[in-house]
């Protein structure tokens, strides 16, 4: 069994700055398993189903990737998964802080696990399902930051509204 990795988030929804992260994973790592945080309490604007149906339709043409949603504490399913590494894309300073400490607890909580740090291509760096969210929710156009199916579903979903 080679190296297998686990790439989480809440990939509400998922951009072209994760699927960078996830392409270059995979020239790395023999397997890389997506896994969506299907926390209702964060009141992500898709629910989990249709999260995992986006990430599998983005990543259609790769191989060695498996797609699955989980609940509870991350570090669980990397032990369950048998995996050796967390992936985490850090953008800016400001990310590092929060996935320092993370990767710190991890640690604690099991210390044969290794969190990667990798930095997103620059043209993806200011992107963030956060932002992208607000823009569309106002209709102006987020072409070039998603799939061209996530950018669909957001304009589907923000009609509704």
């Amino acid at each position: 069994m080679g190296k297998r990795a686990v790439y989480p988030g809440m990939f509400d929804p998922i951009h072209n700055g994760h699927l960078d992260l996830i392409q270059r994973s995979l020239r790395i790592f023999d397997e890389l398993i997506i896994a969506v945080v299907a926390n209702p309490a964060k009141e992500p604007l898709f629910p989990a189903n249709v999260r995992l149906e986006m990430i599998d339709e983005a990543t259609g043409g790769l191989s060695n990737i498996r797609i699955t949603s989980f609940d509870g504490l991350l570090i669980d399913l990397v032990a369950r998964e048998r995996a050796d590494v967390i992936v985490r894309g850090i953008r800016a300073v400001s990310d590092f802080e929060y996935e320092f400490q993370m990767a710190l607890m991890n640690r604690k909580l099991r210390d044969t696990i290794e969190t990667v740090f990798m930095m997103p291509h620059e043209r993806y760096t200011y992107i963030a399902s956060r932002l992208i969210k607000e823009v569309a929710s106002f209709g102006a156009s987020v072409t070039g930051m998603v799939p061209p199916q996530v950018e669909k579903r957001l304009a589907e979903r923000f009609a509704k509204k």
